[in-house]
């Protein structure tokens, strides 16, 4: 009896020394496993105010949605990333990368010279042009008609930079504006006669105020194309790019054109 008490004893002995082995050996190897396998967190800025690029659905959530959201968690994902996505008036973007408070931005930004100063961009993922809103009564249908007009843009954008070049030969007042609805809005009450407004975005409004309309500007618009912007010389900008070119040739990108954007 005292034979097969010993017996049970080691057995239960050995058996315990084995878990507290095994849960330490394993133990590291789940937490080595965990941090390997788990996804690194991104966070995104982006200003939710230029659909279909990024836009809160009211109707249905108060989550950022669109384009730029889309292939933001295309490539993140890709790269083993998650995307948070915070929003940030567009004037704001910029000085926020600067401060190390997000890590790219995706906003229909275009790279201009001006911005390549600040920040590191990808190569362009899409490009739109410029378009003039007004009123559906308005009689402006080029550039030369906003001669005497008051012309809103979006604060910092490069519609603004357009207006500035419009008002070298063209008598215009410019009027400053943190978001597109602002804009919409100003023109609806009569407290400005037209904006600027990439014709993209533009579309994107008709629907909901049928009293305001839109003539495409003609023109050279290689420079409305938008890019990601990252801090100086960060890793990212690389990487992205990579994945960004890879979804461009093999048509991954073109399909969230057609979701977002609608044609085939």
């Amino acid at each position: 009896m005292k034979k097969l008490v010993m017996i049970l004893l080691a057995s239960v002995l050995t058996a315990m020394l084995a878990a507290c082995g095994t849960s330490g050996e394993d133990g590291k190897k789940t937490a080595a496993s965990g941090s390997a396998d788990e996804k690194k967190t991104l966070t995104m800025g982006t200003s939710s105010d230029y659909p279909p690029f990024e836009f809160v659905d009211t109707a249905k959530s108060d989550e950022i949605i669109g384009f730029d959201v889309d292939l933001a968690n295309l490539i993140a994902g890709e790269l083993g990333y998650e995307v948070k996505v915070t929003d940030i008036e567009f004037n704001g973007l910029i000085p926020a990368i600067q401060a190390n408070q997000i890590d790219f931005v995706m906003a229909g930004m275009t790279p201009t010279e001006d911005r390549k100063k600040s920040v590191d961009f990808s190569d362009v993922y899409y490009t739109a042009k410029h378009m003039i809103v007004s009123s559906k009564n308005s009689k402006i249908k080029t550039v030369e008609d906003l001669k005497g007009k008051t012309v809103g843009v979006q604060l910092a954008s490069i519609q603004e930079d357009k207006a500035k070049d419009i008002a070298k030969t063209v008598d215009i007042k410019i009027e400053k504006r943190n978001r597109i609805p602002e804009l919409i809005q100003e023109i609806k009450a009569g407290r400005i006669d037209a904006a600027i407004i990439e014709d993209t975005v533009a579309n994107g409004y008709f629907k909901n105020n049928p009293d305001i309309k839109g003539v495409t500007m003609n023109g050279n618009d290689e420079d409305a194309g938008s890019a990601i912007a990252f801090p100086k010389d960060s890793k990212l900008t690389k990487d992205f790019n990579k994945v960004l070119n890879e979804k461009l040739k093999n048509g991954e990108v073109d399909k969230l054109v057609v979701k977002w954007f609608g044609g085939e």
